[in-house]
């Protein structure tokens, strides 16, 4: 008699974010996400029960080590979101850890031209049709994974290419038509700082680079999105170019705009309800 029905089998690490994700984008859905930053895995944890369809850990502008990464995307997707994790460079050897921690999605930031990109998507496969070392961690559930399997779905891994330059933008054409790029992030601030309009993401030259990578995407099918604090007129704008996902605001942005509403909030009251016969004290 097998002994498994008397076991406490472990089970494999939580797929249903992704799925998810790649379900709700099929479907014409933008998938919303936000950013993780800082170092507590509650943060990401609150998000993700927050009701957004993945949480983007920033090892790349964030406080972050290799270990907070890692307790963050146990967060994330024991919550059923999908884990993105933008890397500090697009460099094989930052990468390889990363993958090691079961991560959804990688971005890479910063990509100027095809060879870059084939670097990206080279970075997170295995050879010979990529440079990946093989030593799975917690992405083939430590070993509990039949290989075959784990070798399987670890294909299916999104290669995220960030178009953050203007470089980026003139050679777009080339970075697309590599094969296994899973989708295109649009960094619309160093964007517009490539351009000599910093901040100016509304500018019209920098509206038009916009509107060619995204119709560029459209045509070739491949997934786009962009990166942002949250405002109302640009998230539709996204939405009318039929962005697929849109990533808004981040922990460092809920914690300024919350604090700033519960002290704005409460000195109102104070001026509304002055001279209004409230007792003073220490008389």
């Amino acid at each position: 008699m097998s002994q498994e029905k008397y076991l406490n089998l472990p089970r494999q690490r939580n797929f249903s974010g992704i799925r998810k994700l790649m379900e709700k984008i099929k479907n014409h859905k933008p998938a919303l996400g936000t950013h993780v930053k800082w170092s507590n895995s509650n943060i990401a944890e609150i998000l993700a029960m927050s009701g957004f369809d993945y949480i983007w850990i920033d090892c790349e502008h964030g406080i972050l080590d290799l270990e907070a990464a890692a307790n963050h995307i146990r967060a994330i997707q024991g919550c059923g979101a999908a884990a993105w994790l933008r890397g500090p460079w697009n460099d094989p050897i930052r990468v390889k850890p990363i993958l090691e921690m079961g991560v959804d999605a990688i971005v890479f930031p910063d990509v100027r031209n095809a060879r870059e990109a084939e670097l990206a998507v080279a970075s997170c496969r295995y050879q010979p049709q990529g440079i990946r070392g093989f030593g799975p961690g917690r992405s083939n559930s430590y070993g509990f994974t039949p290989l075959a399997e784990y070798l399987e779905y670890s294909k299916d891994i999104w290669k995220v290419i960030q178009i953050e330059h203007i470089e980026g933008v003139h050679n777009f054409d080339e970075i697309i038509e590599v094969e296994g790029i899973s989708a295109v992030v649009v960094g619309q601030f160093d964007l517009s700082a490539s351009m000599g309009h910093i901040a100016e993401i509304t500018h019209p030259d920098v509206r038009a680079q916009l509107d060619a990578v995204t119709e560029k995407c459209s045509r070739a099918g491949i997934p786009f999105g962009t990166s942002m604090g949250f405002d109302a007129a640009v998230v539709e704008y996204w939405f009318h170019r039929g962005a697929s996902f849109i990533s808004l605001g981040g922990d460092q942005d809920f914690l300024v705009e919350g604090a700033r509403r519960t002290i704005t909030g409460t000195l109102e009251i104070f001026d509304r309800t002055s001279g209004s016969g409230r007792e003073e004290s220490g008389k």
